[in-house]
This record gives C-alpha cells, sequence and structure tokens, in this order.
C-alpha cells in the first residue's frame, strides 16, 4: 500500500488538526494528515520532550508542545491519542482553551468511558464525537507509525443524539480521506463488539504467554525455542503496550466480564467434548471457525499470507 497512489484530497477538510499523543496511532495521523493535505497545518502534543524532538525530525507536524494548551490553542480539531485512563487528565488541560465550533474526538478502544471521562470537559459550542480505528500493531512512539494504517480497515464513530449532525459528518469524512471505512454505532453496542473481537482476545493473549512463562515442567528457554506459529501469534499480541490494555480492561470491564463469561461456558463445552471423545462435535466447532477466518481475509481486513504479522512494521508499510 504505497503512499504515492494516496494523494492528496481537493479540500482540507479542517484548518488546524491537534493530535495529543504521538504513539502508533497519533504520529500515523499525522503523516495522513500531512500526506493527503486533510488540514492545512497539524500540531503535535506529547508529555515527552524528546517524543516531540523526533516528531520534529521526521517532518510530520508543523508544531510539536509538551504541553495540551498550546496545541489546541486556535484547533478546529482535537484528537486524543493516549491511553483512556489519561482522558480525564488531558481533558481538565484543554478545556479552557478549545475554541468555539471546534470539535473532539479520540481514538480509544472503549467508547462509554471516553464520553464519561470528556463530557465535563466539553465547554458550550465544542462538539464531542468519539471515534475507535480498529487499526494496528504491538509497535509504538512515532518512528512506528505510517500513513497508510487506516487504508481499508474500519473506523466506528459513536456520537450521541445531541450531537451537532454537521461534526458528526465532518469526522466522518476525515476518516474516509485517512482510507477508512466508517460505520457509527452506539458506545455502549461499540465496547460490547470490542470486548469479544479485541479486547477478549488481547486477555486469553496475555494470559497464554503468561501461563507458559510461569509453567516449573516447561523451561523459559524450551518455550522460545519450539514456540509453533499459534503461541508466536499470541506474544504478538501479548508484546502490546501495556499501559493502553491496562486502562482498556479498567474501563471496559462490564463488557469484557460479559464475553469473558460466555467464553468459560464454551470453553466448558470444548473441554467435555475432549473428554468424551465427541470428534464430531470438534469438527463441526473448527469448520465454523474456519469459515470466520475466510470471511475476515475476502473482506481484506486479513492476508492469508502464512508469515503475517511476524515481519515487523515494514510490512505494512
Amino acid at each position: 500500500m504505497p503512499d504515492n497512489d494516496f494523494g492528496p484530497i481537493a479540500e482540507p477538510i479542517f484548518n488546524k488538526v491537534a493530535i495529543i499523543g504521538l504513539g502508533l496511532i497519533g504520529s500515523s495521523l499525522a503523516r495522513v494528515v500531512r500526506l493527503r493535505n486533510i488540514a492545512r497545518s497539524v500540531v503535535a502534543a506529547d508529555s515527552s520532550q524528546a517524543v516531540c524532538d523526533r516528531v520534529m525530525a521526521l517532518g510530520i507536524a508543523d508544531e510539536a508542545h509538551t504541553g495540551v494548551a498550546d496545541a489546541v490553542v486556535g484547533s478546529d480539531l482535537v484528537i486524543l491519542c493516549v491511553p483512556v485512563g489519561a482522558f480525564r487528565d488531558v481533558g481538565a488541560q484543554m478545556s479552557s482553551h478549545l475554541v468555539p465550533g471546534a470539535i473532539v474526538s479520540d481514538v480509544g478502544s472503549v467508547k462509554s468511558a471516553v464520553v464519561d471521562a470528556l463530557s465535563a470537559f466539553i465547554p458550550e459550542g465544542v462538539h464531542l464525537v468519539p471515534a475507535h480505528p480498529v487499526a494496528g500493531t504491538e509497535y509504538s512512539g512515532p518512528d512506528a507509525g505510517f500513513s497508510t494504517l487506516f487504508r481499508n480497515r474500519w473506523c466506528i464513530i459513536t456520537p450521541s443524539e445531541s450531537t451537532c449532525g454537521e461534526a458528526v459528518d465532518k469526522i466522518q469524512a476525515f476518516w474516509a480521506a485517512c482510507g477508512a471505512n466508517v460505520e457509527r454505532m452506539t458506545p455502549a453496542h461499540h465496547d460490547l463488539v470490542l470486548a469479544i473481537t479485541s479486547h477478549v482476545p488481547h486477555l486469553i493473549a496475555y494470559n497464554i504467554v503468561g501461563t507458559a512463562a510461569d509453567l516449573e515442567e516447561v523451561t523459559q528457554s524450551e518455550v522460545i525455542k519450539f514456540s509453533a506459529g499459534g503461541f508466536r501469534d499470541f506474544t504478538r499480541i501479548a508484546a502490546s503496550d501495556p499501559t493502553m490494555w491496562r486502562d482498556i480492561f479498567l474501563a471496559n470491564k462490564g463488557a469484557v466480564l460479559e464475553m469473558l463469561g460466555r467464553f468459560n461456558e464454551d470453553l466448558a463445552a470444548l473441554q467435555r467434548m475432549i473428554r468424551w471423545g465427541d470428534g464430531q462435535g470438534l469438527f463441526e466447532l473448527f469448520t465454523r471457525t474456519r469459515a470466520i477466518r475466510r470471511s475476515i481475509i475476502e473482506q481484506g481486513q486479513e492476508t492469508p499470507v502464512p508469515d503475517f504479522g511476524r515481519g515487523g512494521p515494514d510490512q505494512f508499510k
């Protein structure tokens, strides 16, 4: 997915975009906004001076500040790309500096908690339009980003019924310009969907890798040396940002616990099949799950290449 066939749009959607947090998602946004001329200027904010310096060295923003207030002044779009647990603090820092008509959005993997955290800090005349691009890698930092990260991926936006329709339309246009497919749903429904498609799989990956590391009968060197493809895939997921995922599980605990309950019930059924030698039941289950994998590939959300996910960050560029 090269940049050279992903050129500028005819007219910028925003004048000044402030991106708060320049990790994988934030730095990828900065790149695509500049590449496609989605905004006339890009301002970055990160609490780390080293990250700000790197952002400027990479040339992916016009300005970079360690203070949130300095970045949001005059911005007609502010996007929070920090862990969900930091939203209240960031909201308090930016609240009095937001300009009338500005849109505040985010990229968080939970949405009900985002609304709860930010609503008190959105002044009259400023619009909150939460969003979640369902895209990413296990890599982080400003060097990990790339302009085509969101291309042909889904972005879910979760406005409330009272949100200004024009603001919602602009956020939808923004993500479409970033290359994403856009869907709208309620925050609660989003959190339930993502609990099963993203959050619980990550929790299982963390648990499997932790279990392997703790086995007394199997040495850590054997775990590393003899890792089969399935375990390697688990370790890739389990290498994701620990701060971000800690916040996700705490913020979406209701939906995650509900899905874990269902998972435990299904796991118990699977145990019974194995215990009682129910080969037909196992075959039917594995046939259904195989069809899901094929559907994901057919919709372009995955590739059938065997080593997908193991080639490093350059594979996505």
